[in-house]
């Protein structure tokens, strides 16, 4: 759920930098379409003889996924599960593979990924929009509901604990990405990029065959700090600059909590950036390694390396793996600043 004018950057970035860089093959049709989703604005552009019907089919996919994941959609599976007081719950095979790798993350993180935050994410307003500092006491009663293992998933059965709830936002969009991304592939689509709220997705190369170049936010100021070179890849980004709000005692809150307190992070990171083959996994790291803060994120992707990464810290530093040093560069404005390279 990035701001609106954060995807508008984006949106106007990747299309600038990709728009003037190319000369299509004339064989290749080209269609784009822009709509709003999972509270989030969305664009598809694809290139192929039928381009136009499949950008279509994959908004179908997010608007058919949209109502299966929805926490406010009454209609919703999600919603049915929230309010079940306790209660086995039947859901959609989708919902079900949703969860489950949500689940299957939060146990990988040691919890730092947690589906259950939900009610401490309201009691702060990041899901209403009404914020405000909930107290110790609040928090604590709030914390006692949360915990991975308070869902019990058997197939497309699931029951969680009376006061526990769910809610997809960590994963979701990736997720969804990721659908729409194998509908434009079983369509023949080979080249194709999905803007999801700011989440990118990558298929294949551009239609010249070179790779696309997504532009990477700085985190202070809102412009364009570096750029990715990315083929077939998908791209997601996270930090507290997105959502936040200034308390009563003068402090800004940002949207990112830290499971283990119930608070928002405060860790020194500015931003997570992390690229792989699944918008999935993006969606889900660049929450979790926001969380975890500098060193332990790096001794995370030590011990799984299936993923890249790049942090921009509050201080100004820069740290990025080494798979993906090759393939990013500094703006020029930005040529001083300094790259530690993690390996």
């Amino acid at each position: 759920m990035k701001k609106i004018v954060f995807f508008c950057m984006m949106y106007m970035l990747i299309m600038g930098i990709t728009g003037c860089s190319w000369k299509r093959n004339q064989n290749m049709a080209e269609h784009s379409e822009s709509f709003f989703a999972m509270d989030t604005y969305m664009t598809f552009t694809a290139y192929g003889m039928d381009a136009e019907a499949a950008v279509l089919a994959a908004e179908d996919k997010i608007r058919e996924l949209e109502a299966l994941w929805s926490v406010t959609d009454e209609n919703s599976d999600i919603y049915a599960v929230n309010h079940s007081a306790g209660q086995t719950v039947t859901i959609d095979q989708k919902t079900a593979e949703l969860v489950s790798f949500a689940l299957d993350m939060a146990e990988k993180t040691n919890g730092v990924l947690e589906p259950t935050i939900y009610p401490v994410l309201t009691a702060w307003g990041f899901t209403t929009g009404e914020n405000r500092i909930p107290t110790e006491i609040e928090l604590a009663g709030l914390l006692d509901k949360v915990g991975y293992e308070k869902v019990k998933l058997n197939e497309n059965q699931i029951q969680t604990e009376p006061g526990s709830m769910i809610d997809m936002g960590a994963v979701g969009k990736g997720y969804a990405g990721d659908e729409a991304a194998q509908v434009l592939r079983e369509r023949g689509i080979t080249a194709a990029l999905l803007d999801i709220g700011g989440n990118i997705q990558a298929i294949g190369t551009k239609p010249d065959g070179s790779d696309w170049r997504v532009g990477l936010k700085d985190p202070f100021s809102g412009n364009v700090l570096g750029i990715f070179q990315i083929s077939d890849m998908a791209v997601v980004t996270s930090g507290n600059y997105e959502r936040f709000f200034v308390g009563d005692d003068g402090k800004t809150y940002g949207h990112i909590v830290d499971p283990a307190t119930g608070r928002p992070v405060e860790n020194g990171i500015a931003s997570v950036s992390v690229i792989a083959s699944e918008g999935k996994l993006c969606d889900a790291l660049s929450t979790a390694l926001f969380v975890m803060g500098l060193e332990q994120a790096k001794e995370y992707w030590r011990q799984h390396k299936d993923y890249e990464m790049i942090l921009i810290m509050e201080d100004g530093n820069i740290y990025l793996t080494e798979g993906i040093r090759d393939s990013f560069s500094l703006n020029s404005d930005y040529k001083d600043m300094n790259i530690n390279v993690i390996d």
